[in-house]
């Protein structure tokens, strides 16, 4: 008698047992579909954003800001050429936004549908402007006086991927001025890389944007070209479509047209479009 009582008691015990563990089980799995005590996911996300060589300084301060406010995003820049960007997207480097300095090359991934044309818009404007060494001996104030015999050699980027280059022939041509100063053009791979050779004085003058000469010590501004001479210059922004983040893309395009980012780019010397 006793050997089944203790027998039918560890029965009971068992089962209530395996009542309480189930229970448990049943009550956790219900709290993680409620998403109660689901885990929370403290990964970062690592966005590449190939943008034109000329925002960089301003992107460099935005990065900072960014990344404090969104803990979990890391922001990763492809500085350039927008030609040279642009044909990066095309062959299918990862880019999760591109920022160009034409809209010309915005147009052309719109067109082949690898940037959706509803999640891209202008953001900013800039002009071209002429640069020296600060300490030239040789002054100019005009496309005319480029051809000073002091004036030895001239800078401009590429005219085929860079959009500076491009504004430069155009201003040069509508002067009647690109022929004649063949002889002392040099091209840079990028706007950054014109500006540093008129730093060094690889060059006596060189095309920029304004903002460029801005950022620089080493040059001073000879002249701003005249703004009917060649097309506006307009800095589209744009998700791409193969971004494989597209919530972080989203909100990080959107933060560069708030008003935070926007003054961060006018304190840089670029201006709002209208």
């Amino acid at each position: 008698m006793n050997k089944f009582f203790k027998s039918s008691t560890a029965l009971i015990l068992a089962f209530a047992m395996v009542l309480l563990v189930s229970g448990c089980g049943a009550k956790q799995e219900s709290a993680l579909h409620n998403g109660s005590t689901a885990p929370s996911s403290n990964e970062t996300v690592e966005l590449t954003i190939s943008a034109a060589a000329s925002l960089t300084d301003a992107l460099k301060e935005i990065q900072k800001a960014y990344e404090s406010k969104a803990e979990t995003v890391k922001l990763n820049f492809s500085f350039g050429a927008s030609g040279a960007l642009q044909q990066q997207i095309e062959q299918g480097a990862p880019a999760d936004l591109f920022l160009s300095a034409a809209t010309k090359n915005m147009k052309a991934l719109v067109d082949q549908e690898l940037i959706d044309k509803d999640k891209q818009k202008t953001l900013l404007t800039n002009e071209l402007v002429v640069v020296i060494p600060k300490d030239a001996e040789t002054t100019i104030g005009s496309m005319n006086e480029l051809t000073k015999a002091g004036i030895k050699n001239i800078a401009i980027g590429i005219p085929e991927s860079v959009p500076a280059g491009s504004y430069a022939k155009e201003a040069l041509t509508n002067a009647e001025l690109w022929d004649d100063l063949q002889a002392k053009i040099v091209q840079g791979k990028d706007v950054r890389q014109v500006l540093q050779y008129v730093e060094t004085g690889n060059a006596d003058a060189g095309f920029v944007y304004k903002t460029d000469a801005l950022t620089s010590q080493a040059v001073k501004i000879a002249f701003a070209i005249d703004p009917q001479s060649y097309a506006p210059v307009e800095y589209p922004i744009g998700i791409v479509k193969a971004t494989k983040h597209s919530k972080e893309a989203e909100d990080f395009y959107a933060y560069l047209q708030s008003q935070e980012s926007l003054d961060v780019f006018a304190k840089y010397g670029f201006s709002i479009p209208k």
